[in-house]
């Protein structure tokens, strides 16, 4: 591409040349059909806009509150892995420009990315079979002071991902795991991602299990892969500080619904009684409106930091931060709205909104 690109899809088709076919695919996709990896971003575009006017937009403020710390923006980093496929510098340029949640499985370690961000962090953690490894990420998590745990609760099994399956998809090294776990994991009937997770991961957790992290850390914690009011209720029962509405980027169960069309759903349950956060297609500053409106206190974005930096490092992942926050103060502005507080339900109408008005 020979100019610079305005949009997010552009920085996508850079990435897309820039990387080998592997690895841009394992970046890309999602569990068999794709179904609900096209749906996290067309069921964006079935939500509009309901702008108000006349009103005083001269001062914008997007700064806003994530668990009772203060960020300049409602916009994190998802935790996605093996950022070292994108850029050799992996996540440290990400650590330098934004607040985000560290996965847990990348390729830089949890004492690394401490050591290079200034803006708040959260830890993305597995359980695995062996819960020592899981609390021994916890431990570490907590004395290098990242503020939350996020639980990722959607993984009993990975999903089937068949592009990686179709080219024998190789995990680079997690460092986060040295000394502790091995993850050189060879499969002959495709992904080594697949047989890592089947060999490692604690399909037995549960809701009780909740507990048992409780007594390990004195962090908050989150959950994130939820999508129904029922375990929105279930997760405020047992404690929990905040939940994060996910469908894993579309990469666990297809056919599940798109996030955004759930969000709605789990904000009503929870009552206000905890925090949500929303994660999945965002591609717009709109989109991060959208979410905002329909009840989310902050946004998580995935692909589109993971494209800016493999097309050009941390300036190509501060390009897309910045194009993100341009446009949401944009729509802010053009909706009516001077911060983030009064951006409310009545300024988008969804496709339930219109049933409503046709009965």
């Amino acid at each position: 591409m020979a100019v610079e690109p305005v949009n997010l899809s552009e920085f996508q088709e850079l990435a897309k040349q820039a990387l080998p076919k592997m690895h841009y695919d394992y970046i890309t996709g999602g569990s068999e059909d794709q179904y609900t990896l096209r749906e996290n971003v067309e069921a964006f575009r079935r939500i509009t806009f309901q702008p108000r006017v006349l009103v005083d937009v001269s001062r914008i403020n997007l700064s806003t509150n994530i668990l009772g710390y203060n960020v300049s923006s409602p916009i994190m980093v998802a935790p996605t892995s093996k950022h070292k496929l994108a850029h050799p510098e992996g996540l440290n340029p990400l650590g330098r420009v934004v607040a985000l949640v560290l996965s847990s499985r990348s390729t830089c370690t949890i004492e690394e990315v401490a050591s290079s961000c200034s803006g708040i962090r959260f830890f993305q953690l597995y359980v695995f079979k062996r819960r020592d490894v899981s609390a021994n990420l916890v431990q570490r998590a907590e004395r290098n002071g990242y503020k939350a745990i996020v639980l990722t609760v959607d993984t009993p099994r990975l999903g089937r991902r068949e592009a990686d399956i179709r080219n024998k998809m190789i995990s680079p090294q997690l460092k986060n795991f040295e000394g502790l776990l091995s993850t050189e994991v060879v499969s002959e009937k495709g992904s080594s991602l697949e047989a890592f997770a089947s060999q490692t991961l604690d399909s037995s957790l549960n809701w009780k299990d909740i507990g048992w992290l409780k007594s390990i850390t004195n962090l908050p914690i989150l959950i994130k892969g939820v999508l129904t009011a029922e375990d929105a209720r279930k997760a405020v029962e047992v404690g929990v500080a905040g939940i994060i509405v996910s469908n894993h980027g579309a990469r666990q169960l297809d056919y599940v619904p798109a996030t955004i069309s759930v969000l709605e759903e789990v904000v009503q349950a929870v009552g206000g009684k905890v925090p949500v956060l929303f994660d999945g297609g965002i591609r717009r500053g709109t989109d991060v409106f959208k979410a905002l409106a329909l009840g989310a206190q902050a946004v998580l974005i995935g692909r589109p930091v993971i494209y800016g930096l493999a097309a050009k490092g941390e300036y190509g992942v501060k390009r897309v931060i910045k194009m993100l926050r341009d446009e949401l103060e944009l729509t802010m502005a053009l909706c009516g709205c001077c911060s983030v507080k009064e951006i409310t339900r009545s300024h988008v109408r969804t496709e339930r909104d219109r049933l409503r008005s046709l009965l």
